[in-house]
């Protein structure tokens, strides 16, 4: 009898591959909602709409499990500042002082930083082919952001924006990590209510003391979308993917979000795709798939 070796199911690919098509739609939200709402106030409606929704069904269930839940509230904070508040609140503030192109690169750069986190913390050395993957999936990136012309993107300076974008995507890398490095005893909806929670817990000081923005006619639907679908069903898809496939793998499909706000970009705005589009795009592809290539183990004897 032969050894089986666990290999992650292709329908566990659907889990980051769906959030990562949540987020590129947010992209185009995120755009639509400049001039008709404060980052600050978009981000905090957010995440109290998707506090307020997820209470009936999970709080009980919070409330029964609290004694487990309580060891691992320190865990669930750190979670909550990363994922919640860092990382989705500095994106809002980040596009105003810097360029999509920029916020697109940068973003890019969660999967090598997710690679060498998980080498430093979990002290997991990464496949060539995920490697392999990482670079390929950045090449394409650095082509399709820059047009076709890597030198554009020599042409613009840092700036602010570029510096936020930087730690926003330090921080989700961190957050991939710690998914795995924390197997917390608590059911995923628990998880990310509680983490939904502490968000809301560190964002209530920003709110407050940045510029007022009501509600409005204009706004209304793009915090709807953004409370509900990138706020509860891509974190929680995104939990599973890090469960199944590991935060090296999960990480890699980050680069193909700039791909998908093409393709949205296009059906929603008008935007038509050029040439560049399409070979930075099938680069990016290219290296997800490769990056989630693993050999098979050679049969040993019985």
């Amino acid at each position: 009898m032969s050894n089986a070796v666990a290999v992650p199911s292709m329908r566990y690919m659907l889990f980051p591959l769906s959030a990562v098509l949540i987020w590129s739609m947010n992209m185009v939200v995120t755009k639509m909602a400049a001039g008709v709402i404060e980052p600050a106030s978009i981000g905090f409606y957010r995440w109290a709409l998707a506090a307020a929704l997820l209470t009936p069904f999970v709080l009980p269930s919070v409330v029964r499990d609290w004694r487990v839940i309580v060891p691992a509230l320190g865990k669930l904070a750190v979670l909550g500042a990363l994922g919640m508040a860092v990382y989705q609140g500095l994106i809002y503030v980040a596009a105003e002082t810097t360029t999509a192109t920029h916020m697109g690169i940068i973003t890019a750069m969660v999967p090598l930083l997710t690679i060498v986190l998980v080498c430093v913390v979990l002290r997991e050395w990464p496949t060539w082919a995920a490697v392999a993957g990482g670079v390929l999936s950045l090449l394409g990136l650095g082509v399709l952001l820059s047009e076709g012309d890597p030198l554009r993107l020599l042409e613009v300076g840092g700036s602010r924006g570029d510096a936020l974008m930087g730690v926003a995507a330090l921080a989700y890398a961190t957050y991939g990590v710690l998914l795995r490095r924390w197997p917390l005893p608590i059911k995923v909806w628990q998880s990310l209510y509680v983490q939904i929670l502490f968000g809301l817990l560190f964002q209530l000081p920003v709110f407050l003391l940045s510029v007022a923005s009501p509600l409005t006619d204009a706004n209304i639907p793009l915090v709807l979308y953004a409370g509900i679908f990138p706020s509860l069903f891509a974190p929680y898809l995104w939990m599973q993917a890090v469960q199944y496939l590991g935060p090296n793998r999960s990480s890699i499909f980050l680069n193909l979000m700039p791909v998908g706000t093409v393709a949205i970009a296009a059906a929603m705005l008008g935007e038509v795709p050029h040439g560049y589009h399409i070979v930075g795009g099938m680069m990016a592809l290219a290296g997800v798939m490769l990056a989630q290539w693993r050999p098979r183990p050679a049969a040993r004897p019985a």
